[in-house]
């Protein structure tokens, strides 16, 4: 039976929308929000209006960035012949978190004419030699990777991919950050 509180229905089915998150804990979130810390709701309300106004793709690599080029690829300091290619932007915070990686970052989340056409300008105008690709293992992220190698068999790049430490149907966000290092450390060549 739902009582007469349509706005706490509302707040709850809004916190359901989010991933992992069931409805237990959606009605935990709101009923918090709205009982117990009215100033923690009205933060998070600001923080998503600011975020959502501000953070874009970068639009030579497809990280999140506030600015229309993001910090790692304005980065002189990080060897830019050396690629790591995810299928995710938020893959990106794990991998830096791991402090093992000093190359620059291409996102590819999909596989269309568009994006390799970025992706191989970005190769092109960085003198790419290296790529890693930090893909979860699967067998349609191995045919992933197959498909890109073969659209850039015409380049002299070395292929390689995180190796041990990832376990195969994980999400990068759901390892570890001492396996995620042990598997960048431990690369394969393809």
């Amino acid at each position: 039976m739902k009582l007469g509180l349509n706005k706490f229905y509302d707040l709850v089915e809004a916190f359901e929308n989010l991933p992992t998150i069931g409805k237990k804990s959606a009605q935990r979130l709101a009923y918090h929000i709205i009982m117990n810390d009215n100033y923690c709701g009205i933060k998070i309300a600001h923080s998503i209006e600011n975020a959502l106004k501000s953070i874009r793709k970068c639009s030579k690599c497809g990280c999140m960035s506030e600015h229309e080029i993001c910090e790692i690829c304005l980065d002189d300091e990080r060897e830019s012949s050396f690629i790591c290619v995810v299928q995710s932007a938020k893959d990106i915070f794990t991998i830096e978190e791991s402090k093992q990686f000093n190359g620059k970052y291409f996102v590819i989340s999909h596989l269309d004419e568009i994006v390799l056409d970025q992706f191989i300008t970005y190769i092109k105008t960085n003198k790419v030699k290296d790529i890693l690709f930090a893909i979860s293992p699967s067998l349609s992220n191995d045919a992933f990777i197959l498909f890109i190698e073969d659209k850039l068999k015409e380049f002299d790049i070395n292929f390689t991919k995180i190796a041990q430490g990832v376990p195969t149907g994980v999400s990068l966000e759901n390892v570890d950050i001492l396996s995620l290092a042990k598997a960048i450390q431990s690369k394969v060549l393809i």
